[in-house]
Formats: C-alpha cells, sequence, structure tokens
C-alpha cells in the first residue's frame, strides 16, 4: 500500500478544489504554514485548528451574526430566523426543536423510505451493484445528486419524481454556485434570483406545513411547534447546505479509497473501521472549506488582537488537512475531529443524515467487495463553479472476476 507521504489522492483533490476556487483556494493554501494571519479586505484568516476550535466554542466574543459572517450572505436569501445566522436563545430553541426530525430513526425514514414502485428515482441506489455486476459502468456522482434529489423531495414535501429531483437539485445549485470564498454577500440581483428561486423550491414546503401532515417534514415541524415562518426557512437552509456536501463527499471518497489501494477495505470494514475511514475523508475532503464569524468584542486570537467589526475566516481546508494525506489508521487529533462540521451549539445538525446517506451508498457496493468484485474509478470529470469542490462525474466499474 502507498505510504502516507506519498499522498496518492492529492493530485485529483488538489484538481478538484481548484476548479470549485481557482483563485481563493490557493490563495488559502499559501496561508497554511502561519496559524493566525491578517489579511487587508480578507480578514484574520486562522489556518490552526486549536485556534479554529477556540474561536467557534467563544460565543462571547465571535458571532454567526455580524458584519462578515455567514448572516450577510444567507439572512437577504432565507430570512433572520433559521440556524445559520441565529445565536443565542433563540437558536438554541429551534435547534432543539428540529433535533428530533435528525435522530437515528428519522434520517433512516427521510434516506430509505421510498418504495421501489412509486417513480422515484432512488432505487438507482439499490441497483448500483446489480448494474456494476451486469458489466455496466456506472456515474457514482449522478447516483448519488439523485439520492441527494430525492432526500430535498422528501423535505419540501414533493414526491420524488425523476422531474422533481432534478429541478430541486438545480434550483439548489443555482443558489449554492452564487457563494464564493472570496465574497463577503451576494448582490443585489443575486439575492433578488435566490430568493426567487427559493421560493418555489420551498413553496410545496409551505402547501405540507399547512396540510399538517406528520409524513412530511414541514408537517413534522409544524407537530413540534415550529411557525411556518421557521419550518420553511429551516427547510431552505437544510436543502442549500445539505446538498453539495452529500453529493461531493460520497464520489470524492470513493476516489480516495481507489486511488490509495483502500476501496476493498473500505467496503469490507467493520462498523468501526467505516467510521474510521468516513471520517478520515471527511478530514481530507473538509465539507466546509472556510467559516466565518464576526468578533463581538476585543480579544486575542493566537498572537493577534482582534476588535469589534473584524472578519475571521477560519481556513477550515487548513486545519483540518494540516495532518497529512489519507490514512483512517492515524489516531485523531481531538482538535481537529469533526472541526469540518464546526464545533459547540453550532455543530451540523444535519451530519445524521449526512452519513446516513453515506452508509446507504456503501451498503449498496458492500456485497460486491464480499464477492471479490471491487469497484474502480475511470474516467471523471471535476465540477466547476461550485460551492464545495466536487466530481462532476466519477465512472465506476467492477474489477474482472478472477478465474
Amino acid at each position: 500500500m502507498p505510504s502516507v507521504g506519498d499522498r496518492p489522492e492529492a493530485p485529483w483533490e488538489e484538481r478538484v478544489q481548484r476548479a470549485a476556487h481557482p483563485l481563493a483556494y490557493p490563495a488559502l493554501r499559501s496561508l497554511r504554514h502561519r496559524p493566525v494571519v491578517r489579511l487587508p479586505r480578507v480578514g484574520v484568516v486562522v489556518n490552526d485548528a486549536s485556534l479554529a476550535r477556540e474561536v467557534l466554542l467563544d460565543l462571547e466574543s465571535f458571532s454567526k451574526v455580524g458584519p462578515g459572517a455567514p448572516s450577510d450572505l444567507w439572512t437577504p436569501v432565507l430570512g433572520p430566523s433559521v440556524l445559520l445566522n441565529m445565536e443565542g436563545a433563540e437558536h438554541a430553541s429551534l435547534r432543539r426543536a428540529l433535533g428530533p426530525l435528525f435522530s437515528p430513526r428519522s434520517v433512516r425514514e427521510l434516506v430509505g423510505s421510498v418504495a421501489p414502485d412509486d417513480g422515484a428515482p432512488e432505487p438507482a441506489v439499490a441497483r448500483l451493484a446489480e448494474r456494476l455486476a451486469a458489466g455496466e459502468t456506472v456515474d457514482l456522482a449522478e447516483t448519488v445528486t439523485a439520492l441527494a434529489g430525492t432526500v430535498i423531495c422528501r423535505m419540501v414535501g414533493l414526491s420524488p419524481t425523476d422531474a422533481a429531483v432534478r429541478e430541486s437539485i438545480a434550483a439548489a445549485q443555482s443558489i449554492t454556485g452564487l457563494v464564493r470564498l472570496h465574497r463577503r454577500g451576494l448582490t443585489a440581483g443575486q439575492v433578488a434570483r435566490a430568493r426567487e428561486v427559493l421560493g418555489r423550491l420551498v413553496a410545496p414546503a409551505r402547501a405540507a406545513y399547512a396540510a399538517g401532515d406528520p409524513a412530511t417534514v414541514p408537517g413534522r415541524m409544524r407537530e413540534l411547534g415550529l411557525s411556518e415562518r421557521e419550518a420553511t426557512g429551516a427547510v431552505g437552509a437544510f436543502v442549500l447546505t445539505g446538498t453539495e456536501t452529500i453529493q461531493s463527499f460520497l464520489p470524492r471518497l470513493l476516489a480516495i479509497a481507489h486511488d490509495t489501494g483502500r476501496t476493498g477495505w473500505l467496503l469490507a470494514a467493520d462498523a468501526d473501521g467505516r467510521r474510521r475511514a468516513v471520517e478520515e475523508g471527511l478530514r481530507v475532503t473538509v465539507p466546509t472549506p472556510a467559516m466565518l464569524r464576526a468578533v463581538r468584542r476585543e480579544t486575542q486570537v493566537g498572537d493577534l488582537r482582534v476588535g469589534t467589526g473584524d472578519r475571521v475566516v477560519i481556513a477550515t481546508v487548513n486545519c483540518c488537512r494540516a495532518a497529512g494525506g489519507f490514512d483512517p489508521d492515524r489516531p485523531v487529533d481531538p482538535a481537529v475531529r469533526h472541526l469540518w462540521f464546526g464545533a459547540g451549539p453550532h455543530f451540523c445538525l444535519g451530519m445524521p443524515l449526512a452519513l446516513a446517506q453515506v452508509d446507504v451508498v456503501l451498503d449498496a457496493l458492500a456485497p460486491l467487495a464480499a464477492a471479490g468484485r471491487v469497484p474502480r474509478v475511470g474516467r471523471r470529470r471535476v465540477a466547476r463553479g461550485v460551492l464545495v469542490p466536487a466530481y462532476r462525474s466519477l465512472e465506476l466499474t467492477l474489477e474482472p472476476e478472477v478465474g
């Protein structure tokens, strides 16, 4: 097996990152050896995991609401009452109300409850092994996109037909694609466009909320005591922030496993081995390349003083990748663990849903590895103009049968 120092996954991972952010990514990576640095017109950039965690946990000094913080991006589009742009008691109250939707049972139902005959595209995941075993070449990125689109449809209260899935994915991508790492906010025209697209996307959620059907996510939100504004805002936020995460991660995980010679091991691993591999894959791919905070009061970040009005850019991509290449056997640095999903009260509420989708795909491929047929990566193309770096396509075939 290649040594960790060789970093065999690095060439393709660099291509994926640079295609998404050709200017911001190289700029951030050039700072990776400096724990914290102030850049004019950008802010205070944090590249050290321990310092990043300190910032995320210090709610008195740093906020998601304020100049240069996530609220600048999302409040004009989603409104003021979504987890992405809230702090304090109101944030905690909404998070508690949404919590039951992301229990292990709830996310399993959200990911896996569509029957094969209802016209939904999700059976493409179930047929993944069958198609590969039949000698077909399967685009994993396309399959994962269909899965993510199905989940979107369920969240907004749509029946996940092929057309609905495609339209939902396109709508979500047209909004997230407007966000770039070097921008502090969206233009007035971009905000108007995003609000119009999001309005169409969450219209079914409003109808489902009004109907109060607990079989739908908006209906369950109403049952849990959320207002219509809270419910539709939460649905919009989860759709926008969760869609590209899962589309990005699964193809990149399989690509990294292929490039490091670990595909068979990944698919045959026990629960603990899979968990370690998935977490290590998340560390290397970094679903959230950067996190933003506004400074609320004068304080210290490393050896730099910061004050009210300063913007902090946590370069998560530098913090998480400092340990080196993909190696599930490496002990996990506590400062880095799950940092890609945040820390403290703002830790990603949707993480269980993302991991449930990962398990659905890996479970579909595992029987092939058990039979000695390991999927291998063929042609791949990187995605451009996306918020979360990703493959546009990643083709899988099966290794020939032995004997």
